[in-house]
């Protein structure tokens, strides 16, 4: 994405190689980036075909739940993502399934239409459950996701906090999901809300290594958008803080038109992936603790296609860095 804003590239030295503190950085962003998913709303047969052009094969397109709208749509968008090469990983919303027998007669269309091997499992967005499944634990104590050939669960982390729920109340929760998911025999991987500060990211994900919790971890990032479709969806989703001024001290508003990208998070996350950064045991004992594994997701608030092609140009690497901690992205495609 094209930021309006002067940028600092990366000089050659005499010999014309890029210098290695440059070369060093990119090369941790590329590598965070590997891995990398991307949310999509009901993706058309024209979405799918773009990912396909732009984004390596299996890719996870994870695909939103919308509430009340007919199942029949996540079925042949999965369908669709699959017969583009790319793998689609739906979301499950318990609150919007009546009860176990309709989440297992989705699950099997997903696996009939689309070979489904992963899902997300989430409470949903519902305020009141629509029958008698009320949160996401239910589905993944049914023991339906590795009858109907599942393979992976993902399940919700909060870095930022949660707007109803207490921090204890989290913690509660997702170590019971855990323990839910891999006493049925699920690989079990952990998909964060969005979060504007990355210190408060790591911090959490330092949080679940000191607890014993190595599970991978997909840091849910916002993508490149403009600010107010990004304040938007902050709102919506319950995101605490003053989001506005998060981006403008953070620097991810990039321009006088208020465009926001998530580089100067996936920098920092990059660097803190590989140096490890924490503070733990008795007072003034320093322990590096590895972030492990890590990698990015985007939730695509400016647009699949946009979100697609500055995902694949971090991907590769074509990046320029920045003075103030970020970088510049060439998208691809």
């Amino acid at each position: 994405m094209s930021t309006g804003q002067a940028m600092t590239p990366v000089e050659p030295t005499p010999t014309g190689a890029v210098p290695a503190p440059a070369q060093d950085a990119v090369s941790r962003i590329v590598a965070l980036m590997r891995g990398a998913s991307i949310e999509a709303t009901r993706p058309s047969a024209a979405d799918a075909a773009l990912l396909s052009a732009v984004l390596p094969p299996a890719t996870d397109i994870f695909l939103s739940a919308v509430p009340r709208r007919p199942r029949d749509e996540v079925v042949a968008a999965a369908a669709s993502i699959r017969a583009a090469g790319l793998n689609p990983v739906p979301h499950i919303a318990a609150r919007g399934l009546p009860n176990i027998e309709t989440a297992r007669d989705l699950l099997a269309r997903l696996k009939d239409a689309a070979d489904i091997r992963a899902v997300l499992v989430i409470g949903g967005d519902l305020p009141s459950p629509t029958g008698d499944i009320v949160e996401a634990r239910q589905l993944i104590e049914s023991g339906i996701l590795p009858e109907l050939g599942i393979e992976r669960v993902g399940i919700a982390g909060h870095p930022g906090g949660h707007p109803v729920m207490s921090d204890e109340e989290l913690e509660s929760v997702l170590v019971t999901k855990i323990a839910a998911a891999q006493s049925s025999g699920l690989e079990v991987e952990i998909m964060t809300q969005f979060c504007f500060e990355p210190a408060t990211i790591i911090k959490w994900i330092t949080w679940l290594r000191t607890r014993g919790v190595h599970l991978p971890v997909r840091v849910g990032l916002a993508g490149p958008t403009n600010l107010m479709t990004w304040l938007n969806y902050a709102r919506r989703c319950g995101v605490k803080a003053s989001a506005e001024a998060l981006a403008r001290r953070s620097g991810l508003v990039k321009h006088v038109f208020n465009a926001v990208a998530p580089d100067p998070i996936l920098r920092a996350l990059a660097e803190a992936r590989t140096a490890g950064s924490a503070r733990t045991g008795a007072p003034g004992t320093a322990l590096a603790t590895p972030l492990g594994d890590i990698s990015a997701h985007f939730y695509s608030f400016g647009g699949i296609a946009p979100t697609a092609r500055w995902m694949a140009g971090a991907m590769r690497g074509h990046i320029t860095l920045d003075k103030d901690g970020g970088f510049h992205v060439e998208p691809q495609g």
